[in-house]
Parts: structure tokens; sequence; C-alpha cells
């Protein structure tokens, strides 16, 4: 199939794998962040951690959209469902994510909630159209990729006067988040960024500029194809050792450095930044995630129905926020794989398609035991 097989070119790969080798100081270690939860599922799916020189280290990032909800954004959809009665539309990852009171929304529709998986914004709106008498509210998640869709079926409620359509809006930011990793006293380590593919798809790549300008740290823009993440690895590379900082794109038949600037524009006619939001992990980050504009507050579903956000603490065993931040690996968790899987997850980085912890289950855990 074009542009999928070529990307999956055994040959190439070796290529690549053997210039890294041939490239890497020994002297030096690279510690590299694959910002995107879809960046970590692939390298842990094709191996290509395995397959580097071991003073390269690949250290999972935040951008999984699901991962880093915080249990109190969870609890407020359940409240809305269980407590006020709406139908709440979702996308199928948030329906097991855990919440308060060995609770998921999964766990709420058993118990009567009203809550139905969606595909898309447009179903959500569907649902509306189909239940009048009913309130519906969409549990609006994920970064950049997943806001204009939201942004739009806002604007086709308003056009079409669906007045018994609401959203919970919990759309977060990327650059914000890469800057609360760098800017924290006590982060880890990193001295590069595999930046995400589908986030730059929209945003291209101008908002990454502040990352090498400010912190001296190079980014460069990465597809989810194994060769993709290989030549973002070695450009990467490059740059440490030539002492450069700067944002490069190797995903160029997808990204370019305006981005989608008619999303853009869709986005920002309808939401505005909010002061702050709690990322579970990163904590309170300020200008991190969005709110509708006063024009639209009527589809916010927090004042719709006075469902303020109450934070709650992780699970203690649970170690998905020091994963999230890159502190610690998947491995590092005492819980993970015993009490943690997949069928009972205990943190949400379990439960995602894009979490770190489900990729280390189900393409690594094997290959660290025969390794132990």
């Amino acid at each position: 199939m074009k542009f999928v097989d070529e990307f999956r070119d055994g040959r190439l790969a070796s290529s690549l794998v053997a210039a890294i080798s041939h490239d890497v100081s020994r002297a030096r270690q690279y510690r590299l962040m694959e910002f995107c939860g879809g960046h970590t599922h692939a390298i842990s799916r094709y191996g290509l951690a395995d397959l580097l020189p071991a003073n390269v280290q690949l250290i999972h990032g935040p951008g999984c959209p699901v991962c880093v909800l915080p249990i109190g954004r969870i609890d407020q959809a359940i409240a809305l469902a269980l407590e006020k009665g709406v139908i709440l539309c979702s996308y199928g990852d948030t329906l097991r994510v855990p919440a308060s009171g060995s609770l998921s929304l999964l766990k709420a529709k058993s118990r009567g909630a009203d809550i139905r998986m969606v595909y898309s914004t447009l179903d959500a709106l569907q649902v509306a159209r189909d239940n009048p008498s009913r309130e519906v509210v969409f549990l609006a998640i994920g970064f950049e990729t997943t806001t204009p869709p939201t942004a739009a079926a806002v604007q086709i409620a308003q056009a079409e006067g669906l007045q018994n359509f609401s959203i919970l809006c919990n759309h977060v930011l990327t650059p914000a988040a890469m800057h609360a990793i760098l800017a924290s006293p006590d982060r880890v380590q990193i001295d590069g960024f595999i930046g995400p593919a589908h986030v730059s798809t929209v945003i291209g790549s101008v908002p990454y500029e502040q990352f090498p300008a400010q912190y001296e740290k190079p980014v460069v823009i990465a597809g989810f194809e194994p060769l993709d993440v290989l030549q973002a690895i070695h450009m990467l590379i490059l740059q440490i050792n030539q002492g450069r900082a700067e944002v490069e794109n190797e995903f160029t038949r997808a990204v370019t450095r305006e981005g989608n600037t008619k999303a853009q524009a869709l986005v920002s006619g309808i939401f505005e930044l909010r002061d702050a939001f709690e990322w579970r992990g990163l904590g309170s980050v300020p200008a991190s995630a969005l709110k509708l504009r006063a024009a639209y507050r009527s589809f916010d579903a927090e004042i719709r129905f006075g469902q303020p956000y109450q934070p709650v603490a992780d699970h203690k065993a649970c170690e998905c926020g020091a994963i999230l931040r890159g502190e610690k690996h998947p491995r590092d968790c005492r819980i993970f794989g015993i009490a943690c899987t997949p069928d009972n997850p205990v943190g949400s980085c379990m439960v995602s398609s894009e979490g770190a912890c489900a990729a280390h289950y189900t393409y690594g855990r094997f290959c660290v035991a025969a390794a132990g």
C-alpha cells in the first residue's frame, strides 16, 4: 500500500539503524522524549528501542489525551450521566478510565447511566437530534487534532438551534505540556523531542520554535511509521552532535510550517484559553487548555449543569503520573501487569490505545521477562 509499506521496509530500517549506530558518540547519553502516545506504540510495536545503541534512551511523554485527564474530569462526566440524567457521548477510550469510587463510565453505564460510545462529534450531534427531549453532552477530549471537530460540532449546533446539545470541554494543548516538562525544576533530563505527527498537521511546526530558542532543545516532527521514527531519531542525534537546536520536519508529506490554517481559524473562533488546567502527572498548567468563548458559553456543560471540577488524588500505587512526566518506565510500577492490566486497569496509562503502559503490556513485557 502506497505511503505505508515503503515506511516499513526492513532493509531501509537496517540502513537507518546502522547510520544511527555510526553517528552516536559513545562518550555521551542521548535522552529523547517521544511526546506522542502514537509514537510510543509504534516504538513498542516495531521493537525500535531494541535496535538502538544502549546510550540512546527513548522517554515516554504526556502525549496521550486520555491518560492526561485527571480523575476529577471523569468524575464530572459520570455525575452528569448518573445525577443529571443526560445522555453522555464519549470516544471509546475514555469509557474504561478508572474514576472515583471504583467507577468508570462503563461501570456507570451498567448502573443505568445513558452513556454512548461515538466515533465522531457528528454522531453526538445526531444523538441530540434524535432525542430532542433529552440533554446530550459530548465529552470533548484530546489535543489539537480532535479540537477542530468539536469546534465544528458547536458551530453546527448553534446554526441549527440545537439547544439540547453541549460539551464537557477537556481539550488540551501540546506546546504548553512540553513547556511544563522543560520548565519543571526537578524534571527528567531531555536532550530532544520527537514531535507529534497528527497534532502538527493542525498547528504546523511554528509553535515548537520556542523550545530551541528558550531551552536549546531540538525538535524533530515525525510520522508514525517505523522509518519515520528512526529517521527522526537520526536527525536529533545529528543536531545534538553538532550542537544545534532547531525544529526540523521529517513528516513533510503531511506537515507544513504553517499547519492547517482553516482548522486553526475555526478553533480560535469557538474557543479561548483557560487560565489553567489540571493535567494528570503535570499538575495545574497555565494556559494549557481551551474553553468556549462567551458567544458559545450556552454549549458549556459545566456551566449549563453547574457541575464544577473537583480535584481527586490518583491511586497511591499507580505510577501513571510519573510515567507521563517521563520520570519512570511502565515496568517501574509495582502493580504493572499484576494488579493493573488492560482487563483491570488501575490507571489511565493502561487503558488508552496511546497509553505507555498499554503499549508496553501489549508489545514489551514478554521481551523484558525473557531478558531478565
